[in-house]
């Protein structure tokens, strides 16, 4: 069975960071890409990063570029999320999701596996 397991996130103040990992199990790990997406009280579910399944290519839209970075380690089945400089506007829970596709993908359906969430809550 295909499973996704998100962790650290937290409470966090502003400016500060954490770093969220994604452990997946269950399926060939390699072949996929993995996104991370958000969803904010109120609001709709946004994607905030990809990765290949190789790691040769990432994404970030432009609310994130430049603060988040995804990186995944495939000998150890998980990616990462390493978030900088958060903002309140960062405040949501995040979910990991897998594609089969391999490449960059943005759209929600493009992923088959999704992990439970984590809270990210930051604070002023």
């Amino acid at each position: 069975e295909a499973q996704l397991v998100e962790s650290g996130g937290g409470l966090v103040q502003a400016g500060g960071s954490l770093r969220l990992s994604c452990a997946a199990s269950g399926f060939t790990f390699d072949d996929y890409a993995i996104g991370w997406f958000r969803r904010a009280p109120g609001k709709e579910r946004e994607g905030v990063s990809c990765i290949t399944s190789s790691g040769g290519s990432t994404y970030y839209p432009d609310s994130v570029k430049g603060r988040f970075t995804i990186s995944r380690d495939n000998a150890k089945n998980t990616v990462y999320l390493q978030m900088n400089n958060l903002k309140p506007e960062d405040t949501a829970v995040y979910y990991c999701a897998a594609s089969p596709f391999g490449g960059i993908k943005t759209l929600e359906l493009e992923y088959d596996y999704w992990g439970q969430g984590t809270q990210v809550t930051v604070f002023s």
